[in-house]
């Protein structure tokens, strides 16, 4: 059983809503190509789906499934022009394709998952003979500060961590990706390190190092017992002034791993 994850749509939504195909999932160029049938399992509002779609045409259709009704409504309406993208409001244990796939897509999604192997195994029941797959995760361990943040912050990602594990998410994922691969058979399998690095004189670089003050902002770790909504706050406000003074840099760990039926 999966655990729910309580989010803020709207804040969710921007963050979708700003991700690309160049910038969040860089990697997945050199297996896109014209005349490709692509599912992107957890598209959220479908931004990165939008700019498969591009890659795949002309001759090629992608199809973005998420359990989350307001993300896809929200992609169907901004890019309803995308006439080779379909948007499904669905879940992945229950979906059943019309027709299989060329490759088969999920950026950081298994992270939020306390069955990922099953979801693998599922996804490979989608594939066409010889079709790929590609997975795009997290080591969450691994994160990288410079300077490192206030301490407050520090104790809330801790507890972000074990909160996660708690429920039996696998923080470093993105490091058993290719085991899990072997395991449930995939062949062909190769890795490509895809770190997310923001510094201070990106452009972007409040706007991404800011990605914890907005998972602070939800409740529900403090609902479910693990702090105190006092340390919540304090996490937000000192980290905030820490980004606008002190910070440099973030690297996120991140990973892709492909694999064929």
């Amino acid at each position: 059983m999966n655990k729910t994850i309580h989010r803020d749509h709207q804040t969710t939504n921007k963050i979708f809503d700003n991700r690309s195909l160049e910038k969040d999932y860089r990697t997945l160029a050199s297996a896109l190509k014209p005349g490709l049938r692509v599912l992107d399992v957890g598209c959220g509002t479908g931004a990165i789906s939008k700019d498969i779609a591009e890659r795949v045409d002309p001759g090629g259709y992608v199809i973005g499934i998420d359990n989350t009704e307001k993300f896809i409504a929200s992609g169907r309406e901004n890019y309803q022009s995308t006439s080779n993208l379909e948007l499904v409001h669905g879940d992945l244990f229950t979906y059943e394709p019309a027709e299989k796939f060329d490759l088969i897509v999920a950026a950081r999604v298994l992270q939020w998952l306390s069955n990922p192997k099953d979801a693998l195994k599922k996804l490979k029941t989608f594939l066409k003979p010889g079709g790929q797959i590609s997975i795009l995760d997290y080591n969450h361990e691994a994160l990288e500060w410079k300077p490192n943040p206030p301490q407050s912050m520090q104790t809330f990602y801790n507890t972000f961590l074990k909160w996660r594990a708690d429920a039996g998410m696998n923080n470093h994922i993105a490091d058993n990706l290719a085991e899990y691969f072997v395991e449930i058979g995939f062949t062909d399998i190769e890795e490509f390190n895809s770190n997310e690095v923001y510094n201070k004189q990106d452009a972007d670089f409040i706007q991404r190092i800011g990605i914890w003050s907005k998972v602070a902002s939800s409740k529900q770790m403090v609902e479910e017992g693990y702090m105190e909504d006092d340390a919540r706050l304090k996490a937000i406000e000192e980290y905030d002034h820490w980004i606008e003074t002190d910070a440099e840099q973030m690297i996120m760990k991140l990973k892709e791993v492909r694999g064929k039926a």
